[in-house]
């Protein structure tokens, strides 16, 4: 047979299943524009709510780890010093969620305890046949933020009670040497996001200086926790509130843009193939804004000065179905609804 037919053929063969790769990427939907806005998720008469972790457990209920704090204090900074975990459970991703009780609340009894104000922005994650619940907190205003730390606490219940891991729960500080990265960071180390490798240990993300992100790595789930002596994220401007997951075999980050690395007041998703460079990233959500008709002049806003520009989600944290993100709860400044308190809301993810 003639070589050239031959090298013909095997041209047209490669175009061809070049152009059906081509269309099968152009047609995947990009991540940001996969999220549906449903509404409210968590809304509290009497209090501020932010951070909403969720978490399917064994009796099929979707369960919310929720930072909270009375109303009359403000925004910020209720957080720093009246933040606590509260646990509610809604029988569908979608709500409504009922109160059911607190998980976590400031050590306040124990004048030198890590965690003496505030538990903070929780996650909750099952390893095992335990739950694991991972938060913030602080031992008071004169030295924060420098001083926020993050603690574990393990029960095998949803419902508690919470034990604080080893001897009193802390897991990861500041680093003390001097080369690290963080070294005697502004900001301590703040904001865990959690994941299990998927050969084994265990990945502490956190955000710290110049709210870039940070991993800590353990063999066993209550440490010790090895801070690495570099950053993961190669962002110049502030990016925070990491959420991790597995997702088509790609270690994923899910962090704010606060500031505009693509679009202010959105997130960006984060890639990598070995979970400790992420290199490339995308648009992770856009602005409220963008999938949900917004009167700005009608929004009650209660932090951060864009509120009357535009509506944003901050503290990402999603819900795994099957291992495949499903639904996206997030804390906001913002009411879009006029309410006289925050709220947290929830979008769910589009089958494609």
């Amino acid at each position: 047979m003639n070589i050239k037919k031959h090298i013909a053929s095997l041209y047209l063969i490669i175009c061809l299943l070049f152009a059906i790769d081509t269309k099968a990427q152009e047609s995947e939907t990009p991540f940001a524009d996969s999220w549906e806005f449903i509404g409210i998720a968590v809304e509290e008469p009497g209090y501020t709510i932010w951070g909403t972790s969720p978490i399917m457990g064994d009796d099929g209920k979707i369960h919310l780890f929720v930072a909270r704090w009375p109303k009359e204090q403000k925004v910020d900074p209720g957080w720093r010093t009246h933040s606590e975990i509260a646990h509610y459970v809604g029988n569908t991703p979608e709500g409504p969620f009922q109160f059911v009780d607190v998980a976590l609340k400031g050590n306040t009894d124990n004048k030198d305890a890590w965690d003496r104000y505030a538990p903070h922005n929780p996650t909750i994650h099952k390893v095992g046949d335990k739950y694991v619940l991972l938060y913030i907190a602080n031992t008071g205003m004169d030295k924060h933020p420098a001083n926020q730390c993050i603690g574990m606490a393990t029960s095998k219940s949803l419902n508690g009670p919470w034990k604080k891991v080893g001897k009193d729960g802390l897991i990861l500080h500041p680093p003390k040497n001097k080369k690290y990265w963080n070294y005697n960071a502004s900001n301590g180390v703040n904001n865990p996001a959690f994941l299990q490798h998927p050969n084994g240990g265990f990945y502490l993300y956190f955000k710290s200086e110049r709210a870039r992100m940070g991993l800590a790595v353990a063999e066993n789930l209550e440490g010790p926790y090895v801070q690495m002596p570099f950053p993961v994220t190669t962002n110049n401007t502030n990016i925070e509130d990491g959420y991790a997951f597995m997702h088509n075999d790609k270690f994923m980050l899910l962090t704010t843009d606060n500031h505009g690395m693509i679009e202010s007041g959105g997130g960006i998703l984060w890639e990598s193939t070995d979970g400790i460079h992420f290199n490339r990233h995308q648009k992770a959500y856009h602005r409220i804004n963008h999938y949900h008709p917004v009167d700005q002049r009608k929004v009650t806003v209660f932090y951060g000065g864009q509120g009357n520009k535009y509506s944003k989600i901050e503290r990402p944290q999603v819900l795994l179905i099957d291992g495949k993100p499903r639904y996206l709860y997030g804390a906001s400044g913002t009411n879009i609804y006029g309410g006289s308190s925050t709220v947290s809301y929830v979008l769910k993810f589009k089958e494609q």
